[in-house]
């Protein structure tokens, strides 16, 4: 049974109260002022305290304010007379639940229980939520570090608490849109806050499944493939995207590339999130009589098995971010982008031998330059590999989309 205290300095109006939360269900402690109202309460600790606001000693906004500081969780209920209006709007300020005026109906006493319900059910939905996503982070952040596949674990570690720090803000404003929906009785506020708490937890779940990606022990599994069928996948996935925005795509393939020994998978990931990238780029064009252009292009240079070039007419890169997109939780797509994508696929070109190259200008668009080495059959040891492969067609198992 939930323990509710009531603080009035009349008797009449305790008594009454008494009776009447006694019928909805609730265990009813009194207090005569506020010194002895907030004895009670550190002593009993009840979940609800409703409190005049004009009493002798210390008034109910002072009653408000301490039980507050103590525990941020209790719903207080402000009572007033009617021309104490002006200092129930300010209790409001001070996070009170609600306020009703003297005489107290069943009616308005009945709805404010119900709002206090409404808003500790809220909380505590949202609590839950925050302690499983702190759970999971946690418990990913634990087997990153176990996996010892970052270097620098501790910028790694600093990078994932400004990440997090970030979501949390997130869900803090959602938490207050939802309360002040509660207030108003606002339907479109708590629909809106709702969103931002849910949006903010898909957001980790993203960032922690990238990071989980990043951080796992994987073996590169070598097939000797054509190396111009990952690009081709990729475009041909990307394409009825990029005719659906009017984006100009198109590829420009070497002929007779011999087959060379890569991780077919991991290089159509690659080239996939380079190429979203470029899409990303040429959708947030300002300049309206600009058109998005995208070139997708395989050479074979000297001294390399082949070179994926990924280009792009989009809004480009001053040097200052240019320098810094390969590094963790880097990102310039704001609440859309998790920082980790351009980390990943340099992290596959490294275990490869290849290198990736960014050339970008401001406002000029940009060029991935992907290069990949020659290599010979690979050993057995610290490395899968696979059957040769026909010179098209995605490996077994590939997701459609990934």
């Amino acid at each position: 049974m939930d323990k509710i205290l009531v603080i009035d300095d009349e008797k009449p109006s305790l008594a009454m109260l008494r009776l009447l939360l006694g019928a909805y269900g609730y265990s009813v402690l009194t207090a005569e002022n506020g010194t002895a109202g907030l004895e009670v309460f550190r002593s009993e600790k009840p979940s609800i305290v409703m409190t005049d606001i004009k009493m002798p000693g210390i008034d109910g906004i002072e009653v408000l304010q301490r039980i507050k500081q103590e525990n941020q969780d209790t719903e207080v209920i402000m009572v007033t007379g009617h021309g104490d209006i002006e200092l129930a709007i300010q209790s409001l300020k001070f996070d009170a639940t609600d306020f009703i005026t003297k005489p107290i109906s069943n009616d308005a006493l009945g709805i404010a229980l119900k709002r206090v319900n409404e808003r500790r059910s809220l909380k505590a939905q949202v609590r839950k939520y925050t302690e499983n996503l702190e759970k999971l982070v946690e418990e990913k952040t634990q087997k990153l570090l176990e996996a010892e596949r970052l270097a620098a674990v501790g910028q790694t570690v600093a990078g994932l608490a400004h990440a997090i720090k970030n979501v949390t803000e997130g869900l803090s404003g959602g938490m207050y849109v939802l309360e002040t929906g509660i207030e108003l009785d606002d339907k479109a506020y708590l629909t809106r806050g709702w969103e931002m708490v849910k949006r903010n937890i898909a957001r980790v779940e993203g960032m922690v499944m990238d990071l989980l990606n990043y951080a796992k022990d994987r073996r590169l599994k070598y097939q000797l493939w054509d190396p111009n069928t990952p690009l081709q996948e990729v475009f041909e996935l990307i394409l009825p995207k990029a005719k659906e925005k009017g984006i100009g795509f198109k590829s420009e393939l070497a002929e007779d590339l011999p087959k060379t020994w890569i991780d077919p998978e991991s290089i159509h990931r690659c080239l996939l999130d380079l190429v979203t990238n470029a899409l990303d780029a040429c959708s947030d064009l300002k300049d309206p009589e600009k058109k998005g252009e995208i070139l997708l292009r395989s050479l074979k240079p000297e001294g390399w098995a082949v070179e994926y070039q990924v280009i792009d007419n989009g809004y480009g890169m001053d040097p200052e971010t240019r320098n810094k997109i390969f590094q963790i939780f880097f990102t310039t797509k704001g609440e859309r982008g998790t920082g980790l994508g351009l980390m990943i696929a340099k992290k596959t070109i490294d275990e490869h031998g290849g290198v990736i190259e960014c050339f970008s200008e401001k406002n000029e668009g940009t060029r991935f330059v992907v290069r990949l080495p020659e290599r010979e059959e690979p050993s057995a040891k610290g490395q899968e590999h696979a059957q040769s492969e026909p010179s098209s067609g995605p490996p077994a198992n590939r997701p459609e989309n990934p």
